[in-house]
């Protein structure tokens, strides 16, 4: 009987440190990219024919000169979509990267605690240098699964 609380009990453990794991933070990527930054192109196949709408937001070409500050420190930070013909948006986020290289964000209202928002974006973070970095979207387009890549510039 000892034994098999034991084992119960190890396999609760583990189990805990596993889901644990995922939600682990890549502090160094993230210091990476604390700071101001633009995005100065949303590229995927099919851009002549078809619409994405970002984050349930806007247009993915209205994002294309947006602002987004990252803070590392406390994973918060902003969007600013001020593009002519765009509807302007501005808005607090949280965000984080976690260790598979996944850029997560909740978008919030102003004065909204994150954790009061249920649903998020969850990207993958490509390519990260001093100047520049990309997060790709991966998105349904009749049947075919297609990168939907946000390419960022240090501001």
């Amino acid at each position: 009987m000892k034994k098999l609380l034991f084992l119960g009990l190890l396999t609760l453990v583990l189990s805990a440190c596993k889901a644990n794991q995922s939600k682990q933070l890549d502090n160094k990527t993230e210091a990476g990219m604390k700071g101001t930054w633009n995005i100065s192109s949303v590229t995927y196949t099919g851009s002549d024919y078809i619409k994405v709408k970002s984050f349930e937001i806007a247009d993915s070409q209205c994002f294309v000169g947006s602002t987004w500050n990252f803070v590392s420190n406390n994973n918060k930070g902003d969007v600013t979509i001020s593009k002519a013909g765009c509807t302007s948006f501005t808005s607090p986020i949280t965000w984080y990267i976690n260790l598979e290289g996944n850029y997560v964000m909740k978008v919030l209202n102003a004065d909204e605690k994150a954790k009061k928002v249920h649903s998020g974006y969850v990207l993958k973070l490509a390519n990260l240098t001093d100047n520049s970095f990309q997060l790709v979207d991966k998105i349904n387009v009749g049947g075919t699964v297609t990168d939907v890549v946000y390419q960022f510039i240090k501001q």
